[in-house]
Order: structure tokens, then C-alpha cells, then sequence
């Protein structure tokens, strides 16, 4: 046993069917410490932290905590002993409340004391600065709100060991640096962090050690004062890097208007929103998390209708609904790839063709060698990494399940993409490759709609920003106001941007 460890992978291995998600994997993690787990998807990191808390069994290799050999049979098991984590993928019960679900596993049964139920979660709420409708049904809440009960509902218990995989993704700015300061205060309470995270600056500002992983194996911890930026990129990929962002070429100046949205409203969620988007151009849609952005996004795809005014594309008023909108060109890329994108036990080709099916009856039916044979040709092109399109979609990592998305975008080859969220929970690598489909897509002349709460992500890609907050539309950025200071200057109300000169009306 390490001297100072509270727990420790020996010679780890663990397959799923033919993936390797761990190879020969040793690493160890103390009390009092943040050790971050960083490398590209599917890596193996998730998987690592799993086995820590009993969701996964390692198939050779051993688990010693407190010095003995251990084997959880389950998260109950591991929660017993103060190992709990909070996962990637939101694990909420959506038809119960806030309150049930972040004490749900730590009722005292057979009697459950609602009060004091309510009065816990009010002091985990005030102590984290979570702001939450106590009684809203889980299901009902945004994606962000779902993450921060997932949280509480780990914070809430005894805890000797905590892994973090990917906190933050869902998070606002202000949300996520409370959440590392939790985290801090975690590690100077003696309990051992673990802390799974893409955003690699995130990392360096949080983490004790920090272990690097690339293809289900180590390939070294070190203190976080001997790495960088870059020299995490490059263990992590086992290439130098280059700029993380392709050029992007710049729409024709005759270039005609793809989407015009037209003073659209939808009480609660919006009010007023007016912007439009030429055929190879790229908008950035940029705000804080609740500011509106993803509601515009589905009600310009069709998910929901603006109460007033009017969406068009490419001249025509689109008629409502997702399937018309489908038919008028419109691709979407969700914010939640589990619960909004995919169909997480079919196959890759069923997720690729789904929305495309009638291009593929005939007079027999659904052609599965042809859905197969055109599923190949788009995941290709998007670098999806699958044994082959029969394999199930949950089976994949979460940046290949992503490009999967991106698949079935090239496949419809549309007039207007609009990318929630595209990069959310994928590593350093998938992220350029994603860049670079969105970028060559807006080449081909798809106009897109890009949705981000990384504001370097928003800047790199898109050739004019537009920022939201709530529920309006307060700046149009282009040009040299095109920098993170006016995004949130604006984006918080600091200021008061006037509309970029190039596009001001009078």
C-alpha cells in the first residue's frame, strides 16, 4: 500500500465486449487531496472512477483500501464506506422531487421524517449556494438544475471519498466556482477528491496530482506544478498541439439569408428575439445558463412554438413542429445528447437514420444494408471510433457518442445546423475534430447556430456573437467587440452594449 493512500487500483484491467477500458491500470489517492484523472474519451477515466465506487468490478488486477484487498458489488456497497461519486450521466428519479431525490438511499426506514428531510436539504442548498425549487419534480428541471441535485445529493452524504466526473459541464460560471471551492474545502476535510474534468484549466487551478490516461492505460501522475496546459494536451493525445481552433473562412458577401427570426417571444422563456444567419456563416449564441438560449434554439427547430412572431427559413415561415422543420433543412445537435439526441440501446446506424428513414423505403420496407452502408460513409467522415454500426450507441464514449450526432447531421446535409452545447463533456481531441465538422460544414454553406456556455469555444468558431440574457436578446458582437470581456459585460449586465455598427437599424 502506498504510504498515505485511502485507496489504490493495482494492475487494474477492465474490458466491455471488445473495448479495453482499462489496461494494467495502477494509481492511488489520498485523503486531504484533489486528484484529478484527465485524458481524452474513452480513455478510461469514468470507467476508473466507477471501480472506485462499486459501479464497475475490475475483471483482473485488485482494489486495496485501508491497506485490504476490496471488491465493491455495488455503489450501495462503496456509499456504506463513505465512496460515493457523481456521475456524468444524470441519474435522477424524474417524477420525484428535489427534496426525495437528494436524500433518496439515505432515508431511515420504515419511517421517513419529511421535515427533517426538507430542513437537510435546505442546509446542503444554503451551504453550496444552489439555488432550487425544492418541491419541482426533478423531470421538470433544466439540465443544469438536474447536475446541481445530482451534486447535492452526494454532498449530503458521509464521505471519505468523493469522484467528480465531469461537475462542472452543466454549471454556470459563478455555479462551477463555488462547486471547486466545495470541492477544496472536501479535500481540507480530509476526504479524498476525485476529480474527472476536460476543461484542463479547470484542472491546474484545482488539482493536488494529476493523473494522465490515454488508450485504458496510464501514462503518468505528477504534482500539478509540474504540468501545463500544453503538456497535458500533448501526454493526453501523443501529439504536439497545434491550434485548437480551424480557420474559418468567411461567408460570401452575397451570401443569401438562410434564417431570419423575426421578434419571436415565448412567455417565461424568451421575449423579443430578432437575429438572422446568412448560408456559411457562423453565430455564436452566447449567455449564462438559464439566459434563454437553448429554448430560442428549439423553438427555431420546431420543439416548441414562439407564442409571437415569426421564424423563416430560407424565405419560408416555418410551419411548426420538428418533422417541418426537418423537411425546411433544420439539423439539431441538443444540449443533452442522452436524453434529447439519442437512442442510447439501438445501434449506431438506427441513431444515424432514424430522423431520415423514408429515404431508405422501399417497396420491402427499411433497407438495413443501405441504412448501414450510408450510417459508414457519414460516421467517416465524422471520426466516429466504432467497432461497427451494429454496435449500441451507450456502449461508444461520450465524444464518439457525439459525433454520432454529428453523423446524422451530415447525413441530412442541411440548410441550418444548430449545435446546443456541441462539445459539452468530450475531450481536447474530439473537440477538433468536432470544430473542424462544424467549420467545414459552414465552408459547404450550411448556416449555423452555435450554442455555447465556453466563450473561448463561441469566439473561436463563430464570425459574429450574439448574446443572450434573461430571455433577451442584449448585444450583437462582430469584429474587434468580438472578445470575452463585451460576451460578459454583457452576458452579466455590467454594461449596456449597443447593437454592433454594421448591423444597427435606423
Amino acid at each position: 500500500m502506498t504510504v498515505g493512500a485511502l485507496a489504490e487500483a493495482r494492475g487494474v484491467s477492465k474490458r466491455f465486449h471488445a473495448t479495453q477500458a482499462l489496461a494494467d491500470v495502477s494509481v492511488d489517492f489520498r485523503a486531504g487531496e484533489v486528484h484529478a484523472l484527465v485524458g481524452e474519451n474513452g480513455a478510461g477515466k469514468s470507467t476508473l472512477g466507477k471501480l472506485l465506487v462499486g459501479v464497475h468490478q475490475a475483471d483482473s488486477g485488485s482494489l486495496v483500501v485501508d491497506g485490504l484487498e476490496t471488491s465493491f458489488t455495488s455503489p450501495a456497497e462503496a456509499a456504506r464506506v463513505g465512496f460515493v461519486g457523481v456521475a456524468q450521466e444524470l441519474s435522477l428519479v424524474p417524477a420525484m422531487s428535489v427534496v426525495d431525490n437528494v436524500m433518496l438511499g439515505t432515508e431511515r426506514r420504515p419511517f421517513v421524517d419529511d421535515r427533517a428531510a426538507r430542513r437537510r436539504v435546505q442546509e446542503l442548498v444554503a451551504r453550496y449556494g444552489f439555488a432550487l425549487d425544492l418541491d419541482a419534480r426533478a423531470g421538470s428541471l433544466s439540465v443544469a438544475d438536474q447536475q446541481k441535485v445530482e451534486i447535492l445529493r452526494t454532498l449530503g452524504r458521509s464521505l471519505r471519498l468523493v469522484v467528480f466526473d465531469e461537475p462542472t459541464a452543466r454549471l454556470a460560471s459563478h455555479e462551477a466556482f463555488e462547486l471547486r471551492r466545495t470541492v477544496r474545502e472536501l479535500a481540507e476535510q480530509g476526504v479524498a477528491v476525485v476529480y474527472v474534468s476536460h476543461f484542463l484549466d479547470e484542472v491546474l487551478a484545482i488539482a493536488d496530482r494529476i493523473t494522465i490516461m490515454r488508450n485504458g492505460s496510464v501514462v503518468r501522475t505528477s504534482a500539478v506544478a509540474d504540468e501545463t496546459h500544453t503538456s497535458l494536451v500533448e501526454a493526453m493525445t501523443g501529439r504536439s498541439v497545434s491550434h485548437l481552433f480551424p480557420d474559418v473562412a468567411p461567408p460570401a458577401d452575397d451570401a443569401p439569408t438562410v434564417l431570419a427570426v423575426e421578434s419571436i417571444s415565448r412567455p417565461g422563456e424568451f421575449t423579443d428575439v430578432s437575429f438572422t444567419i446568412k448560408a456559411g456563416e457562423i453565430l455564436g449564441l452566447a449567455g449564462l445558463v438559464g439566459s434563454g438560449r437553448s429554448e430560442v434554439a428549439h423553438a427555431v427547430y420546431g420543439g416548441t412554438r414562439p407564442a409571437t412572431g415569426r421564424v423563416l427559413v430560407n424565405g419560408e415561415p416555418h410551419g411548426g413542429g420538428v418533422r417541418h422543420g426537418l423537411r425546411q433543412g433544420i439539423s439539431l445537435i441538443p444540449e443533452s445528447r442522452r436524453h434529447q439526441g439519442l437512442t442510447m440501446r439501438r445501434s449506431v446506424a438506427d441513431n444515424v437514420t432514424l430522423p431520415l428513414l423514408d429515404r431508405f423505403r422501399g417497396p420491402l420496407g427499411i433497407s438495413t444494408r443501405d441504412t448501414t452502408a450510408a450510417a459508414l460513409v457519414v460516421c467517416e467522415q465524422a471520426s466516429v471510433k466504432s467497432a461497427s454500426m451494429s454496435v449500441t450507441v451507450d456502449a461508444l464514449s461520450g465524444g464518439n457518442q457525439q459525433k454520432v450526432l454529428f453523423g446524422r447531421s451530415l447525413l441530412a446535409a442541411p440548410d441550418l445546423l444548430i449545435a446546443d452545447e456541441p462539445t459539452r463533456g468530450v475531450d481536447v481531441g474530439a473537440k477538433q475534430g468536432i470544430y473542424e465538422l462544424i467549420v467545414r460544414m459552414a465552408a459547404d454553406g450550411c448556416a449555423v447556430l452555435l450554442i455555447s456556455s465556453e466563450i473561448e469555444e463561441v469566439l473561436g468558431l463563430s464570425h459574429r456573437v450574439a448574446v443572450m440574457r434573461e430571455g433577451r436578446l442584449v448585444a450583437e458582437l462582430a469584429g474587434d467587440r468580438r472578445t470575452e470581456a463585451e460576451v460578459l459585460s454583457a452576458a452579466f449586465g455590467q454594461t449596456t452594449p449597443t447593437s454592433d455598427p454594421e448591423t444597427e437599424t435606423t
